[in-house]
């Protein structure tokens, strides 16, 4: 399963909706892409898993980056 993690650059400071930004991970598990992302100092706000055409759209984007867990 491919999920859209969205984040903040900073654990420290409030997140503020502009500065999201976001990666994509391939996962078995919203655990297991918490436990991959865990050792790196961001600010987790959502995990979104990603199926069909929301995928497809996203594969499209020339943002897309994909991780491997």
């Amino acid at each position: 399963m491919i999920y859209k993690v969205y984040y903040q650059d900073s654990v420290t400071e409030m997140p503020v909706r502009e500065n999201t930004k976001v990666l994509f991970v391939e996962a078995e598990s919203t655990h297991a892409v918490r436990k991959h992302l865990k050792d790196r100092q961001i600010n987790i706000e959502f995990i979104q898993p990603l199926d069909g055409d929301y995928l497809e759209y996203e594969k499209n984007s020339p943002n897309f980056r994909l991780e491997t867990v």
